[in-house]
């Protein structure tokens, strides 16, 4: 089904790249410099590849002391499905505002370096360490001591969570619930 609709929409004009989910694979450490640079790591910069020329966003994570990266085209699904909600209703107002909070456009440049806002360094407590880690189709950008305290504080609550979240998920039928 996949295959037909990427073929009706080739065959509309549609650009069928932009409905492709990228995802992304990886945890990896890297240092920010005093200026707000991060280099990234080779292996992550090349699975961003076809992202560069489109650029980012970087924004404020909703449930985290993090910030997350989204490729151009995965933000403009989700402002798709943003764009959806009616704004004359106050909550859903509230919720965009506070959503696109701090969201700013951002580059890499040609060394492979992301330079982060001042303001969105505060907000993760970004100090010289950081992670950079997977979140299926976007990159989560940690100070390392608040990965390692997110992570540890989640290790004791996560079987339960994984039971909850993917007990009931079979698509396959492959036995693997």
């Amino acid at each position: 089904m996949v295959i037909c609709g990427k073929i009706f929409l080739f065959l509309l004009g549609i650009d069928t790249k932009r409905f492709e989910v990228n995802s992304i694979i990886g945890t990896y450490e890297c240092k920010v410099d005093a200026k707000g640079r991060l280099l990234l790591p080779a292996p992550l910069k090349k699975q961003l590849a076809s992202s560069l020329q489109e650029g980012f966003v970087l924004k404020r994570s909703v449930f985290q002391p993090c910030l997350e990266l989204y490729p151009m085209a995965e933000w403009n699904l989700l402002m798709n499905k943003v764009n959806k909600l009616n704004r004359f209703v106050k909550k859903n107002n509230d919720f965009i505002r506070r959503f696109t909070a701090g969201v700013k456009v951002v580059e890499i440049d040609n060394l492979g370096r992301l330079l982060i806002p001042k303001d969105l360094v505060v907000f993760a407590s970004v100090k010289k360490d950081l992670v950079l880690s997977s979140a299926v189709n976007i990159v989560e950008i940690w100070d390392k001591d608040l990965y390692e305290k997110s992570i540890d504080d989640a290790a004791v609550d996560f079987a339960d969570l994984a039971e909850d979240v993917m007990g009931n998920v079979n698509d396959d039928d492959n036995g693997i619930s």
